[in-house]
């Protein structure tokens, strides 16, 4: 299981914590069902050594805290690693959209002082979700710079049934906030923004069809004249990463949705739900899709260098000799 270049668009980073919060956070996430066996623990030489075993050319970080302070600190810390490791990571700037002026501001103080490769947000922020109307100059301010937009759910939920909430709740998470989103309009009133969803769309492109078949009628209220063709076409135009979705059951829905050069390869790594094991048979599925010919796989996997053209520049320029 290895590849030769490929770029990942699914890549979480964790700044700097102490032993203390570390075990704090695993207790967390056990008391909400997620029983992870240890403490995660994320490092740049950890994960640079799974890239180079992998054969993974670069990762697009990211990381969305739910707190202003702690988001501005982390993209900072992103930043840093961006600038120590030019070649093999890009940033995706957070943005607190719980607050569009605050949003908006650390859109222009990181484009000034971090130079982000992108952006990345939660479907839901402090419970504000991304359809919210009052998100209208935050998206404004994205579509001006034709931006590239990673959307990635909000793994803060409870847990469902007793079940982890990323097993399948993440899945429904996103479907609910892009549907919500289209309704908004965000879609179409900013045609310039490049959208990336996690996990495939989660279970959107399963929906699609029947979103198709009804979500044009009087009784959904938000369709506000919408057509059939609109909805085809505006989910058509969104890029769905393979994070813990490289399966063909996964990808017949997508390219049912989307035109296969709209799928980009992610990993999800770095984020104690996903491990070698789970990475490697993700990619061992894409490279034997009966969907999806050997040619096809290859550009789905270096496909994020024309989406991030700045991490393309830079992992295409020799390091300098020490």
């Amino acid at each position: 299981m290895t590849v030769n270049g490929w770029v990942d668009v699914h890549a979480h980073y964790t700044p700097p914590i102490s032993e203390q919060e570390r075990h704090a956070r695993w207790e967390a996430y056990r008391a909400l069902s997620f029983m992870a066996p240890h403490p995660h623990l994320w490092t740049p030489e950890t994960t640079l050594d799974y890239m180079d075993r992998t054969g993974i050319a670069v990762q697009l970080l990211s990381n969305v805290p739910q707190n202003h302070d702690a988001l501005r600190e982390s993209n900072d810390y992103g930043a840093q690693l961006v600038i120590e490791h030019p070649t093999r990571f890009g940033l995706l700037a957070a943005l607190p959209t719980d607050d569009p002026e605050a949003a908006v501001a650390e859109i222009v103080r990181a484009t000034a002082d971090l130079d982000p490769d992108g952006w990345a947000l939660s479907t839901t922020y402090n419970h504000i979700n991304l359809s919210n109307p009052a998100l209208e100059p935050v998206w404004s301010q994205l579509d001006h710079r034709h931006a590239t937009v990673f959307i990635h759910p909000d793994t803060t939920g409870p847990p469902q049934l007793g079940l982890p909430t990323p097993l399948i709740e993440v899945a429904f998470d996103t479907t609910r906030t892009v549907v919500a989103m289209m309704y908004a309009g965000v879609f179409t009133r900013h045609p310039h923004i490049r959208f990336i969803l996690a996990h495939c769309g989660g279970a959107l492109p399963a929906l699609s069809g029947r979103l198709q078949l009804l979500g044009t009628q009087p009784w959904v209220g938000p369709s506000a004249g919408i057509t059939r063709d609109e909805i085809r076409r505006q989910l058509s135009r969104l890029y769905l990463d393979t994070a813990a979705s490289g399966t063909d059951a996964n990808l017949a829905a997508a390219l049912t949705m989307v035109p296969a050069d709209h799928i980009v390869y992610g990993a999800d790594c770095g984020v104690p739900c996903s491990t070698d094991d789970t990475m490697g048979a993700n990619i061992t599925a894409l490279q034997n899709s009966a969907l999806l010919d050997g040619d096809q796989v290859t550009a789905l996997g270096r496909r994020a260098l024309t989406l991030f053209p700045n991490a393309a520049n830079r992992a295409a320029t020799p390091a300098p000799v020490r």
